[in-house]
């Protein structure tokens, strides 16, 4: 069964105010892949481990109908409380056991999600469901992560990845198949015609509550939080406080760049 981690209405919340979608070169790569293998346009495509619904959404432009599925029923909500397309809706499952006839599915998707499920029964039922010529597309932002803003980027970064790095000592162990770039998952895809794309850098839109705001959403800072909330707390703080001093601004509004290095694996059954 998938492993669970943000099923507290709080952490979805969370999740759902600072968790980015997929940015445009990501997009792009998968679009580019689809278009490539003639799954565009397409009847059904369903986003697994869907969270509350920042990919599925940029599925919902490319896609007659669209099913995003979650096992945590607090993602689902934040999902479907969230104004979205028509042909959009959502359900709650396992990534392991999809409620959708043999055959059934055009395109599969997972963004930021694989690492947490069972890789070998969801390989299995990803074959079960998708169409012959149905595509996966599997994505992955890693913890390549850097700021930009002004002449200050290089300090910006640093007390990011200070941050980060403290963060990360209370990573899942599941941690392990993002930072080998999805490399095992890639080699579990059950289907001979596939790609595994390492560098796509994307540029996203933040503010400094956004990337704070971000660490927060972590599973990793939620696990520090329940076992230390002083100290959870006062970690972002300080490095929310440190980021603001360093750009010479007070408005934790202020816009920064936010750059992140995607992994995208690419499958056609």
């Amino acid at each position: 069964m998938a492993t669970q981690m943000f099923e507290g209405r709080g952490h979805a919340a969370v999740y759902h105010k600072y968790r980015f979608a997929p940015g445009k070169e990501l997009q792009q790569t998968i679009l580019s892949y689809l278009q490539e293998k003639k799954a565009i346009p397409a009847e059904l495509a369903v986003d697994v481990g869907c969270g509350s619904g920042q990919g599925t959404h940029f599925l919902g432009q490319h896609f007659k109908k669209v099913v995003g599925t979650d096992i945590s029923e607090a993602q689902v909500q934040e999902a479907k409380d969230t104004p979205c397309m028509p042909n959009i809706s959502y359900l709650v499952c396992p990534a392991e056991e999809l409620p959708f006839q043999d055959g059934s599915v055009d395109v599969l998707t997972s963004f930021t999600a694989a690492h947490w499920f069972n890789i070998e029964k969801f390989m299995r039922e990803a074959q079960r469901v998708l169409k012959p010529g149905g595509c996966m597309a599997i994505s992955t932002y890693t913890v390549d992560m850097s700021l930009r803003y002004g002449d200050c980027s290089e300090k910006l970064t640093k007390i990011f990845r200070e941050c980060w790095d403290k963060i990360l000592e209370y990573s899942h162990n599941r941690l392990k198949y993002v930072l080998d770039d999805y490399k095992e998952i890639f080699e579990a895809l059950p289907f001979p015609d596939k790609k595994r794309v390492t560098d796509i850098y994307d540029q996203i839109p933040m503010t400094v509550e956004g990337v704070v705001g971000y660490m927060e959403s972590a599973s990793p800072y939620q696990t520090f939080k329940n076992k230390d909330p002083e100290a959870a707390t006062s970690l972002l703080q300080e490095t929310e406080k440190r980021m603001l001093e360093t750009m010479g601004v007070s408005s934790r509004e202020t816009p920064v760049e936010f750059w992140v290095r995607h992994v995208c694996l690419l499958g056609c059954k």
